[in-house]
């Protein structure tokens, strides 16, 4: 009989979604059902999850109403071994209750470090009584939120309570350790011998352009501005960065189009089996993440894209990205339009050489960064368990 593994997401409305459904297809690969349990605190799903994995999504409350729905969650947790995806109250703190009454093994993952998106360790809260009377009474008080930074700081210290951490980048393994499983992608789905970049170009309607793909949600920190100001500095008419699916936290994405509209083509979401022929469409996949807490922190699941799909990738120096490119992409420093728009000249200058460089990006790619290369690293540790 199969063993079953339960997937928690905090939020399957947030980008904790996709890091889910990536290890869901590689428990699928080492033969174990799977399935994805999480709250839902925005409107529809952030990703539209593969066809092989099972999704279960309960409203997302804020407290007093979100023990209800833990409780909920909890009941709908049938694996043999539950796997949290970030350590947030949300996930990990409901899975760490479940694991004491249940004697299920417990795993985390972290693919962010979630105090990073307020200050790291130099965030504090130090309200004064009357403020915190406010956000513990008031009905949108800050700590009815169950993910608020002082309950995030809390779960931290309780990491070491799992039974196995796996983490994707070199940043959150010196701070909580764990075994490295990187932001990898299904290389047998993402195969360029598959696509016909102007079959590709030709359906989304982007023959005449050369095109630069950024191929997920623009945020500051992800340094699309800088392309965006790149291309202002090269002024060619044909240039366009296609955005795929856009930002579903803000209207980001709708103020780059402002002010930059003339070169930003966006795509609608899409599904994950849909992906490949959209960056087949790419002739440069660009990664530009800007160098802040939160970046250096990440694995950027677009290096994979890109990578996979044999693109000349263009990225920044910032956290592992040097590493995880080697010398099969082009990197710049971080927040210089200047560099990137030289890169992208270069690049263009010899499109032959540079589609070279990308073909070894995807030798490297299904060496280190493909499912299999992630599933054996996961049986050998759930192994241990």
């Amino acid at each position: 009989m199969k063993k079953k593994v339960s997937l928690v997401v905090s939020d399957l409305s947030g980008g904790g979604a996709i890091r889910a459904f990536l290890l869901g297809q590689v428990l699928h690969k080492l033969n174990y059902e799977i399935e994805v349990v999480g709250f839902l605190f925005g409107k529809d799903l952030y990703a539209i999850p593969p066809s092989n994995v099972e999704v279960i999504s309960i409203q997302g409350e804020k407290y007093p109403k979100f023990f209800t729905a833990a409780k909920k969650l909890v009941n709908n947790l049938k694996g043999d071994i539950i796997y949290a995806v970030k350590p947030k109250m949300t996930s990990f703190g409901i899975s760490l209750l479940h694991k004491y009454t249940s004697h299920r093994p417990l795993m985390l993952d972290m693919d962010d470090w979630e105090l990073s998106w307020y200050g790291g360790d130099e965030w504090q809260y130090r309200p004064g009584l009357k403020q915190l009377y406010r956000d513990i009474f008031k009905p949108n008080g800050a700590l009815r939120f169950p993910d608020h930074p002082l309950y995030l700081r809390w779960i931290e210290k309780l990491v070491p309570k799992a039974d196995a951490i796996t983490i994707d980048t070199e940043f959150l393994q010196k701070r909580f350790g764990g075994v490295y499983v990187p932001n990898g992608k299904d290389t047998a789905l993402f195969d360029p011998s598959k696509y016909n970049p102007e079959v590709s170009r030709e359906r989304y309607g982007l023959t005449p352009y050369r095109i630069l793909m950024f191929p997920g949600a623009p945020r500051p920190h992800k340094g699309v501005e800088d392309v965006l100001m790149a291309l202002d500095l090269l002024d060619e008419s044909d240039l366009r960065l296609v955005i795929v699916g856009g930002s579903p936290y803000d209207d980001y994405d709708e103020q780059l189009i402002q002010k930059w509209g003339r070169w930003i083509i966006k795509l609608p979401k899409c599904p994950v089996d849909t992906m490949p022929e959209i960056v087949a469409a790419a002739h440069v996949v660009v990664v530009p993440q800007r160098d802040t807490l939160t970046s250096r922190a990440q694995f950027p699941l677009k290096l994979t894209d890109g990578m996979a799909m044999a693109k000349p990738v263009l990225s920044t120096r910032v956290g592992d990205i040097t590493e995880i490119l080697a010398d099969t992409g082009y990197v710049v420093d971080p927040a210089s339009p200047e560099q990137i728009a030289q890169q992208i000249q270069s690049i263009f200058q010899d499109l032959d050489s540079a589609n070279e460089r990308g073909e070894r990006a995807r030798a490297r790619c299904v060496e280190k960064y493909s499912l299999a290369a992630m599933a054996e690293t996961l049986e050998s540790l759930i192994a241990q368990l």
